[in-house]
């Protein structure tokens, strides 16, 4: 009996769920799907009495505020898209509380903004709260305060939100629920030509890194009328999810009852996108969860030294045209590869104007060209975290065979 007690709490898992705007609002009237969202309380409120702990991350409110307003498009001003959410989160809020409470499970409103997360001790605070939260039985329903957003309203996506949110309480699995039921090997809606092959599901993705590339150089990466999601947002978001260690998978929102099989082992729904096989350390994760300011594209040499533990110093990035961004001190950017693809991220030591004027030199000229004595590293290695310490594939112009070399597991050492 205590080895099947012990197994059974084993199997309990803490699950973070992202539905999208696409999914929850009917792209023919504008209305809220209703059935849509009565099915994912039902479902997540079952996992939730199975033991599990459930974090429900919900887009719409833009979307529900353009509806609420008779908006036949949506609106790309800032101060039009913060009204509109302003306008949106309490109706959305409203049927998630009415929906949740015809099955008597509390759940909690948590808006964060990216300033919540712009350094280790807002990390851990965020950490302490949904700790608490999820010891009570809650399940948290979490969206980005894009109603005080200030710069961009998003961290990027909810698809990026819900990643984050699972690194920072260190879930096992993040569940991506759209209006695509999987990851297809090209565009599955697209006509196809005389003697053309299908469309082919996806249901497993071991180089998440491989896969994106191969989703972003085609053609068929695009959001809804009112979302701002694609494939290639929810490959990024996986992208980070794997690095700490966490299991993405792509659904089909229409079908919620699907997560305890994939749960279970399940690859005949969905799509399965596993963690990297070497993964981000607890104590350096909440770097994933940074805002991100800006990029800095290194050379091969960089990159290579890098990948095998060491900082980044301003000889390894060549010219000014390789900073990119506006950030200040002690902010997160991406780290590119000459090919410009993101490896790393890091928490820089300097402005994005001194690094551009350091960038090419060795770290013995950066008194005389700042003027002032400071750290020899762009970043060290305690403030960089590799998001594919492999980039063992090469991908080519995001073909149907790209996709599916991505999703092959790796070749035996």
């Amino acid at each position: 009996l205590a080895r099947a007690m012990a197994a059974a709490e084993q199997r309990k898992r803490t699950i973070v769920v992202k539905v999208g705007t696409s999914s929850i609002l009917r792209a023919d009237t504008g209305d809220l799907a209703l059935s849509t969202l009565a099915s994912l309380v039902e479902n997540l409120t079952a996992l939730r009495r199975d033991g599990h702990n459930v974090i429900l991350v919900s887009s719409g409110a833009v979307g529900v505020g353009c509806v609420r307003m008779k908006l036949k498009t949506r609106p790309t001003r800032l101060p039009e898209l913060q009204a509109m959410a302003a306008i949106g989160q309490p109706h959305l809020m409203r049927y998630y509380d009415e929906l949740f409470s015809a099955l008597n499970q509390p759940i909690a409103q948590v808006l964060l903004s990216a300033d919540a997360l712009d350094s280790r001790t807002g990390y851990e605070n965020l950490q302490a709260t949904f700790t608490e939260l999820l010891s009570l039985g809650i399940i948290p329903v979490v969206n980005e305060n894009d109603s005080v957003a200030v710069s961009e309203l998003r961290f990027g996506d909810n698809d990026t939100l819900s990643a984050l949110v699972a690194i920072l309480v260190g879930a096992d699995h993040v569940f991506l629920a759209t209006d695509v039921d999987a990851l297809y090997s090209k565009n599955p809606s697209a006509q196809l030509a005389p003697g053309e092959e299908p469309a082919e599901a996806i249901r497993e993705v071991h180089d998440v890194t491989a896969a994106l590339l191969a989703v972003s150089v085609s053609k068929t990466n695009s959001g809804s009328q009112w979302g701002t999601g694609g494939i290639a947002t929810k490959l990024r978001a996986a992208q980070l999810a794997s690095a700490a260690g966490i299991t993405t998978v792509i659904m089909g929102a229409t079908q919620p009852e699907v997560i305890p099989r994939i749960l279970g082992g399940s690859r005949d729904v969905g799509t399965v996108l596993l963690p990297a096989p070497h993964t981000v350390r607890n104590h350096k994760r909440w770097i994933l969860a940074l805002p991100v300011q800006g990029s800095l594209r290194v050379d091969e040499g960089a990159a290579r030294a890098l990948l095998a533990g060491s900082s980044l110093f301003a000889a390894g990035v060549r010219s000014r045209e390789d900073v990119q961004g506006d950030w200040g001190e002690r902010d997160a950017v991406r780290v590119l590869n000459d090919k410009g693809i993101e490896f790393a991220r890091a928490v820089v030591n300097y402005s994005a104007e001194h690094t551009a004027m350091l960038c090419g030199n060795s770290s013995e000229k950066n008194e005389d060209l700042l003027g002032f004595s400071g750290p020899e590293e762009l970043a060290s290695r305690r403030n960089i975290v590799l998001l594919d310490a492999s980039l063992r594939r090469s991908v080519g112009c995001g073909s149907a065979a790209d996709l599916l070399a991505a999703a092959a597991p790796p070749p035996e050492p």
